[in-house]
């Protein structure tokens, strides 16, 4: 059984990674595969929604003669990824509320 990731935990994993280092996409897609099932085709259209909203910025450096895109988080990035992270923490305690009820109720 897979939980459905929704867009704003998207955001809020891209950005956390991106807070860390710079990443290029193939790199980006590997590391976010460590953690939920995600393609290429998913991660790219969420890049382009946070660069539009001013939340990463990219830049393109050279790479055994080809170019790379890298992908930064930019302030309002940070501040956005905060943002998120009290929002998933505050979900998080609430479900594990219900989670810990219910083992007690066995």
């Amino acid at each position: 059984m897979k939980i459905q990731v929704s867009s704003d935990l998207l955001d809020g994993l891209v950005l956390a990674l991106l807070d860390k280092q710079d990443y290029y996409g193939y790199s980006l897609t590997q590391d976010m595969q460590r953690a939920i099932s995600i393609s290429e085709s998913t991660l790219y259209p969420v890049l382009r929604r946070l660069k539009k909203g001013g939340l990463l910025e990219t830049y393109d450096q050279s790479y055994q003669g080809r170019n790379r895109r890298y992908y930064r988080i930019t302030d309002n990035g940070e501040v956005h990824l905060e943002r998120i992270k009290k929002m998933w923490n505050d979900y998080k305690v609430s479900l594990d509320e219900i989670f810990e009820k219910t083992r007690e109720g066995e």
